[in-house]
């Protein structure tokens, strides 16, 4: 893939305009907490930029259990937090999940106009690269999420850069794009992040699958895609 067929952006707008394929990249924690949960037997994952609107799903039963994250920390009366590591060992054989947290489900619900979208971290890095390589929709939007629309995180934009690498063809060294991130990023979520989930986010192409999200009876949903 030709660099000129690649956009890089950060926050909101970036996804808003995406036409083509959008990757929203969340590294620290919702992509790769939402990777664990597919890896772990979930059979779909319905991402939505709402607290109540999160539960009143579960209580129609449209899923069966919450995650996510606000300033954080798990919103009261969530099944789980957005933790890649606390759920490491939990199996979702069959279920669908539902899904909000402060920036990762908030860019794939703007990302209406894009005809290609997927949830982007390292964890399924080069198995996103080559679903997307495999059936090219262009341009290629690489959106890094950041913190709440105003700060930009150094996790997100080097994983952007990362995805860009491979989509050229080219073979980025994922150990220095980790210790990168370990010795400037802000290793935190509101408050400081656990070495186990730091660990698990930054464990790059690690996760055989991309997670495709599309739009299923109104909703966001997010399933397993073979790289």
């Amino acid at each position: 893939m030709r660099s000129e067929d690649i956009i890089l952006g950060t926050f909101d707008a970036p996804a808003r305009e995406a036409t083509g394929t959008a990757v929203i990249i969340d590294v620290f924690r919702a992509f790769t907490t939402a990777a664990v949960a597919l890896g772990n037997g979930a059979d779909r994952i319905v991402m939505v930029d709402d607290l109540e609107e999160a539960k009143r799903l579960r209580a129609a039963g449209v899923g069966t259990r919450c995650l996510g994250e606000r300033q954080g920390i798990a919103p009261e009366g969530f099944d789980f937090g957005n933790s890649p590591h606390e759920i490491r060992d939990v199996r979702f054989d069959g279920e669908t999940l539902i899904q909000t947290t402060t920036n990762g489900t908030r860019g794939i619900t703007a990302a209406g106009n894009a005809k290609r979208v997927y949830a982007g971290g390292f964890v399924t890095a080069e198995a996103t690269a080559q679903a997307i390589l495999a059936d090219p929709v262009l341009p290629v939007s690489l959106i890094a999420m950041g913190d709440s629309g105003k700060r930009r995180t150094d996790e997100d934009e080097i994983c952007a850069l990362y995805l860009r690498a491979l989509l050229c063809g080219r073979s980025p060294d994922r150990e220095a794009m980790r210790s990168l991130i370990l010795s400037q990023a802000d290793l935190k979520d509101t408050r400081d992040l656990s070495g186990e989930d730091v660990a698990a986010c930054l464990a790059a192409d690690t996760v055989p699958f991309a997670i495709r999200v599309t739009r299923e009876d109104g909703f966001w949903v997010g399933r397993a895609e073979p790289g």
